[in-house]
């Protein structure tokens, strides 16, 4: 029992020491996504910054875009842009839970944006995707209350959908390939 305990503890040191190693890794080991390693020249949320995000029409459109300056750039200034990011969107309300005489007690609004991010040096895309935002909203006898219920929901799909867009092009500029 001693020598199946002492490999045990053989074992996993031999496991902390390999871990050891590769986390100590240059270029192809762990690099957080939020680090202050400097990519070629510039921090990534400083490349961040250097993204110009189109206009979307739409007030969930507006919404998005909103979302995405104040991420990209925290509110400060704009660097001159490198890239152009486009964004197309789709929105649907879907009925849940209708009652016998028709009315729906409650909805989800969906949001489907469509992005890609555009090089300006060579108009070349260089990352595109999808991006899903969902949000229910409860449907009650007051408009007024329906309407800011919706809105409600609406803003939230949207900061779904800008924070998950804003993560995945911090993912692409982290790389340095672009």
């Amino acid at each position: 029992m001693c020598s199946l305990t002492v490999a045990r503890g053989l074992v996993a040191a031999s496991a902390f020491i390999a871990l050891s190693a590769l986390a100590g890794c240059g270029d192809g080991g762990f690099r957080p996504l939020y680090g202050s390693s400097l990519i070629g020249g510039a921090a990534v949320t400083e490349r961040l910054a250097t993204v110009d995000i189109a206009p979307i029409p739409g007030r969930v459109g507006q919404r998005i875009r909103n979302e995405l300056i104040y991420q990209t750039t925290g509110g400060g200034a704009q660097k001159p842009p490198l890239y152009r990011l486009d964004i197309a969107i789709r929105e649907s309300v879907t009925s849940m839970l209708v009652a016998v005489d028709g009315n729906a007690g409650n909805q989800i609004y969906s949001v489907d944006a469509t992005f890609s991010l555009i090089r300006l040096s060579d108009k070349k895309v260089v990352a595109q995707g999808t991006s899903y935002g969902r949000a229910s909203f409860d449907r009650v006898s007051s408009i007024f209350a329906n309407v800011s219920a919706r809105q409600d929901a609406e803003n939230r799909a949207a900061e779904t959908v800008g924070q998950e867009i804003q993560t995945r092009l911090l993912a692409v500029l982290s790389t340095g390939n672009v």
